[in-house]
């Protein structure tokens, strides 16, 4: 990504930022709520176009030569929406076929997703039916079933139960051991200090820091290195607050 800028109005919600994130990596992507997280992911995704600015993936240019950047992808949007009249397998049946991946392979893929992601029992029920952490596994699985290079995953792990959490983790690992390259979206930083091999700090649409997640944290916690790039909370003074835990009895 570089020099990637997007306005809204008056408000700019990404600001001239740069960042190269490295084949075979899993890369985490932190920030305050409207720091522009989600904003560059989606400019980096081609699903908004940047005011300026542009976005390689391989060598290809994800505006210019949509095609074959989108082809190397795999999107997990956050609050994505799906063909939700569908069941989870039929669901992964059209998104396989719309990514060209032959049906033989779409079966074998999608039972081995399915059982990996805890939704076999609900394979053939419809994604409407589906609990928030159950539409974010199946989306996760639609994002995975043409085998693409690069995943961009907007908040994966958001409503999914520790169990569920725990297979997702050790599936995106695998899959970047296996030489793919994800890049995650989060405001857990637990989740990014003990998953990504690299992380970057953004806020108000910049980068303060990006590297190495040790190199990063220096010698903290993500936790408390994130609080310290970005500017601790204001504290509310003592006698603003003072009604906080009085007893309800003197109401």
């Amino acid at each position: 990504m570089r020099g990637l800028t997007k306005r809204f109005g008056a408000k700019v919600a990404v600001d001239d930022l740069s960042l190269v994130v490295p084949a075979g990596c899993l890369f985490g992507l932190v920030g305050p709520n409207g720091a522009g997280k989600t904003t560059t992911l989606s400019m980096a995704t081609g699903l908004l176009r940047p005011d300026s600015g542009g976005v390689r993936v391989w060598g290809h240019d994800v505006w210019r030569d949509p095609v074959s950047a989108k082809a190397l992808m795999g999107v997990l949007p956050d609050g994505m929406r799906l063909f939700d009249r569908l069941s989870g397998r039929e669901l992964l049946a059209f998104v396989g076929s719309m990514r060209r991946v032959p049906s033989s392979v779409i079966s074998e893929r999608s039972g081995a997703l399915l059982e990996t992601l805890g939704l076999t029992a609900d394979a053939d029920t419809l994604v409407v039916d589906y609990s928030a952490g159950m539409t974010k596994k199946i989306g996760l699985a639609c994002a995975l079933i043409h085998n693409p290079q690069l995943l961009l995953l907007d908040e994966p792990l958001e409503a999914v139960d520790p169990v569920s959490s725990q297979g997702i983790r050790e599936l995106l690992r695998q899959f970047v051991d296996s030489g793919g390259t994800v890049v995650i979206s989060s405001h857990v930083m637990e989740l990014v200090e003990s998953l990504c091999d690299a992380v970057g700090v953004i806020a108000a649409g910049k980068v303060l820091a990006v590297g190495p997640t040790e190199e990063v944290k220096q010698g903290q916690s993500l936790q408390d290195r994130f609080v310290e790039l970005v500017g601790g909370p204001q504290h509310v003074a003592g006698e603003a607050m003072a009604w906080l835990g009085r007893s309800f009895d003197s109401n």
